[in-house]
């Protein structure tokens, strides 16, 4: 009874629908990963790579809805292809979850792209200045008081970094963080005399799509310590998804596990005075 059932369900068509929604997932995995290769890969501007992308998720969303048509399908005339949908759905899922999350950062999260420590005199940009010239990009200037204001309800936790440590031992504790994040530097100026000021400009790029991101760190004597104030932002979009104040969050902590490694200089003992010489007369 059970092989003639089998070999009766296996005469029946596979559906149609449930083939279509198959060849949609896979289509738009195949998409989605180009379009990242384009980003990462500088094969194509931004712009262009993103509307791949969007056009990726479309397709996604289209094949959940012939999914779903096809399982109607199924349950009506008893065709096969259920493998298939459960497939493509899996598929679709695994392409959706992530910008899914991303869109409600967006909705949850302020529409800023400039984050920094300190609003009233923000580390500048020198190098990379040149970089956000190009068409489409943000601006190397700060964002202002406006985005300052929505940071500061946003994310009360981004501060500036106070240390018990001399500068030149702080922008060293902070290079040491950015090396061991592999960015590329483009600036690295330690604190001598006559300039007090240390200063880092970095660059780094998003975990998936591979856009830049723009990092400066300026290291300046405060007492017989160090003040540090860090400065990250999007190069592209008007939205960072709280991926700036994040990045700032983790080198304030990083840093401070860096200076705290720092083992302070001993001081030398003081030489005792030498006795005035007396004058026999």
């Amino acid at each position: 009874m059970a092989r003639s059932f089998s070999a009766a369900y296996k005469s029946e068509p596979i559906s149609g629908l449930a083939s279509w929604a198959r060849r949609l997932a896979v289509f738009s995995a195949i998409a989605a990963v180009a379009s990242i290769a384009i980003v990462r890969f500088g094969f194509l501007e931004v712009k262009p790579a993103l509307y791949t992308f969007f056009g990726a998720l479309a397709v996604a969303g289209l094949s959940i809805l012939v999914a779903f048509a096809g399982f109607a399908a199924i349950w009506q005339n008893g065709s096969r292809g259920m493998s298939r949908i459960l497939f493509a759905l899996m598929l679709d899922a695994i392409i959706l979850a992530y910008p899914a999350y991303l869109y409600y950062q967006y909705r949850k999260l302020p529409a800023i792209y400039d984050i920094t420590t300190d609003a009233i005199d923000p580390p500048r940009y020198e190098a990379i200045a040149r970089l956000r010239g190009t068409e489409g990009a943000n601006p190397a200037a700060y964002a202002g008081l406006y985005s300052a204001e929505r940071q500061r309800i946003a994310y009360p936790d981004v501060e500036p970094i106070s240390l018990d440590v001399p500068a030149a031992q702080a922008y060293d504790a902070a290079l040491n963080v950015v090396k061991k994040r592999k960015w590329l530097i483009l600036v690295d100026r330690a604190p001598q005399p006559p300039r007090r000021e240390g200063k880092i400009e970095a660059i780094a790029r998003t975990p998936i799509m591979g856009f830049r991101e723009d990092i400066a760190i300026r290291v300046l004597p405060d007492g017989e310590g160090s003040r540090v104030d860090l400065r990250s932002s999007s190069r592209y979009f008007d939205h960072d998804l709280g991926a700036n104040a994040s990045r700032i969050t983790k080198l304030i902590e990083e840093i401070n596990e860096q200076a705290d490694n720092i083992k302070p200089a001993k001081k030398q003992p003081a030489q005792p005075k030498a006795l005035p010489k007396t004058v026999k007369k």
